[in-house]
């Protein structure tokens, strides 16, 4: 058999630790979910001898605990490393340290870490202590996964998913008709898949009068990765017996509002065990940049948009959206008699600037990612 050529063999173990990252995704605070796999590559063919992904809460690090973790000695072993390691000292050493401390004889890794405290020392930090290091593996293929906190370390706001489920004549739903299954129950799955890998998941006052939304995870085995659930409420109008009040005792619920709300509403909303986070107005609207500011400042670095046709232009306007995703279902609502919402996104009108990297067919629903154009 002939051998496989080294250049493929290391963006396949890239491969393996970038989806072994996908593990703890969005449960990892304001750390991203980074992995690292340990290869020996004195045997052949080569083996992995450890592996470790950021652990939830985001401490302690991938590196560390694939070290503490390997069937064997690591010394001489090779690492990828799904992001660059960290090179500053906190309570813990740097996991570039922890590295060079085990005797890893080479690094690859994926992406270089924009944050100040790292972007490029963390490599220099290896090389300087003779360890070869490779930079940019598979680098697109880790991108997705890392967006997030690469957006929050570069643009100080927390990264926007807008989610957008339109009937087959390019509608999300009738005024007055509550909710309206537009897709079926495969695609509806992959929907509540994306609630699990957001840490907060974002509607307007309007969804919660109209629809009454759970806005949880109910796949099973999966119920504990709900999203926070962030309710934008300038008006404060939202019922008080709204299903997301009621259950904010079990899943952290976040009412944004003007500061000047009324103390009697905020105090109920309290009692319900809701928080209250007070945000900055123009012209009657709430500022969505510098709402996306804070919400990344609280650690909530990936935002699920989910609530209706209004709030979801106010993103499209302000070009806050990072990621387009389009459920389009089969039935056609428009006929029904009653005023049918336009979707601002269909599949013929996606915005400039968006180009589809995922596609999947759900049962006769379909399914398609759509990723903000990076200049590379």
């Amino acid at each position: 058999m002939t051998a496989e050529p080294k250049s493929r063999a290391d963006k396949r173990f890239m491969g393996a630790a970038i989806r072994f990252a996908r593990r703890h995704q969005g449960l990892t605070g304001t750390n991203p979910s980074v992995s690292c796999i340990l290869m020996d590559e004195a045997v052949s063919p080569p083996r992995i001898i450890g592996a470790g992904v950021t652990a939830l809460g985001g401490r302690p690090h991938a590196e560390p605990l694939a070290i503490e973790h390997a069937l064997a000695d690591p010394r001489g072993a090779v690492a990828y490393v799904t992001l660059e390691p960290c090179a500053h000292h906190g309570r813990t050493p740097p996991c570039a340290q922890a590295l060079i401390d085990a005797g890893i004889n080479r690094v690859f890794t994926s992406i270089v870490d924009p944050d100040g405290r790292v972007s490029g020392k963390g490599h220099a930090m290896l090389r300087e202590a003779g360890i070869e290091v490779s930079e940019r593996i598979a680098a697109d293929y880790a991108h997705p996964g890392l967006a997030a906190y690469l957006n929050q370390k570069t643009t100080n706001r927390a990264q926007v998913t807008l989610k957008l489920a339109v009937s087959g004549d390019g509608y999300l739903g009738l005024e007055g008709a509550g909710q309206i299954a537009i897709t079926d129950q495969v695609a509806r799955s992959q929907s509540h898949l994306l609630r699990a890998n957001h840490h907060a998941i974002m509607v307007g006052a309007g969804t919660i009068c109209e629809d009454d939304p759970s806005l949880n995870c109910r796949l099973p085995g999966l119920e504990g990765r709900s999203p926070v659930r962030v309710i934008l409420d300038a008006n404060g109008r939202s019922p008080l017996d709204a299903t997301v009040f009621k259950t904010a005792d079990k899943i952290r619920t976040i009412m944004v509002a003007p500061h000047d709300l009324e103390a009697s509403r905020r105090n109920a909303l309290a009692q319900l065990g809701c928080e209250f986070l007070a945000c900055e107005m123009g012209k009657g609207l709430i500022a969505l940049p510098e709402l996306l500011e804070d919400l990344g400042a609280m650690g909530l670095v990936s935002i699920l948009v989910e609530g209706g046709a209004a709030l979801a232009r106010s993103f499209l306007e302000e070009d806050l959206v990072d990621e387009l995703v389009l459920f389009e279902g089969g039935m056609k609502i428009a006929s029904s008699g009653k005023k049918a919402v336009a979707s601002p996104v269909s599949p013929g009108n996606v915005p400039s600037g968006f180009e589809a990297d995922y596609h999947l067919e759900l049962c006769g629903d379909r399914m398609t990612r759509y990723r903000r154009i990076r200049n590379s």
